[in-house]
């Protein structure tokens, strides 16, 4: 097969169009001929190589796929079933997967991370991460969809109890993450409100936000503040990091709960207690999300409530163009490699 590999850590240029080796067929695997692969920042970050984390070299990046079955390992949705991937892998035996918990799996993982993804024309995962497609779904917007929906999705849902009326603030509202938790939070009830560059400030009011705040100059937590009527945000969806994290402390509500699932722009984030404890905050931590959460969420998209946003379509052979233009923060929504 063709495949994009690294066989060294760093910029774009180590990224290789090549031959590779077919993955193997084996029971309780499913074989699929990849259709389309959405980037993610993690694909950034396996190419530059991560602390405490050794990749397989040569390395397929690739966590967001959709395609076609051509092996089903014996699994239940047969050859030639449209099909998008679970892009979390779990034992299924330990405690944590037995409670459905799986995204806390010990031996947790993501498809393209310890393992081979999705820039390539196949790849073998488990029979329970391929969940079928409806055939009106396309396998680009199919592709975009699992990570950063099911990354909003347990963020809001599970990790912030989300409830209708809730003020929403959601950092960097333009990237794949953002534009899933404002579409997710509106379908909710929430009042959403956003930040992005001035330049991405229109499209991101048009996904469903009241008002975008300025996240490089402006004081969004004073905003935010100001457009609820004093109240704050109950929920503030936070993925960016050192960058963001004291106006996004100080946006919240009393009694408001701040999720963050990255750090884009740095891991430092001063906090200050009595401000935590007075104001009775809640700061949580959250991290892709679970099977049930994924399977829950997709109605939505094929139903059409919800749809992830495309930035630019590459083809495989330009994966490393559409990894600067990542790199670049000029995006808006999902980049995506598309196979013949």
């Amino acid at each position: 097969m063709r495949a994009v590999r690294f066989h060294q850590h760093g910029g774009p240029e180590v990224l290789r169009h090549e031959d590779a080796p077919d993955p193997p067929r084996s029971p309780g695997r499913v074989l699929v001929r990849v259709r389309a692969c959405a980037l993610n920042h993690l694909d950034l970050w396996e190419r530059r190589g991560l602390d405490r984390v050794a990749l397989p070299l040569p390395h397929i990046s690739g966590s967001d796929v959709a395609g076609e079955i051509v092996d089903d390992g014996g699994g239940e949705l047969p050859p030639g079933t449209r099909v998008m991937l679970q892009p979390g892998l779990r034992c299924g035996a330990c405690a944590a997967c037995a409670d459905g918990r799986d995204n806390e799996c010990a031996t947790y993982d993501v498809i393209g991370l310890r393992s081979d993804g999705g820039y390539a024309e196949l790849i073998s995962v488990p029979s329970e991460n391929a969940i079928a497609l409806p055939p009106h779904v396309d396998f680009v917007h199919a592709a975009a969809f699992p990570l950063t929906f099911l990354t909003a999705w347990h963020m809001l849902v599970t990790r912030a109890g989300i409830r209708d009326g809730d003020v929403v603030l959601v950092l960097a509202g333009g990237s794949g993450v953002g534009q899933a938790a404002i579409q997710l939070a509106r379908h909710f009830g929430a009042r959403v409100f956003a930040t992005s560059s001035p330049a991405k400030a229109e499209r991101t009011r048009a996904l469903g936000a009241e008002q975008v705040f300025d996240h490089y100059d402006a004081d969004f937590a004073r905003d935010v503040r100001r457009a609820s009527g004093g109240r704050g945000a109950d929920i503030v969806v936070e993925h960016v990091g050192q960058a963001t994290w004291d106006r996004s402390v100080r946006a919240l509500a009393s009694g408001g709960r701040l999720v963050t699932c990255g750090a884009t722009t740095g891991a430092a984030g001063a906090l200050n207690l009595q401000h935590l404890f007075a104001r009775q905050l809640s700061i949580l931590g959250s991290y892709m999300g679970r099977f049930s959460e994924l399977r829950a969420a997709v109605p939505l998209l094929y139903e059409g409530r919800v749809a992830p946003v495309i930035d630019e379509v590459f083809p495989l052979a330009r994966a490393a163009d559409a990894q600067r233009r990542l790199e670049g923060k000029g995006q808006f929504g999902k980049i995506v490699l598309a196979l013949a």
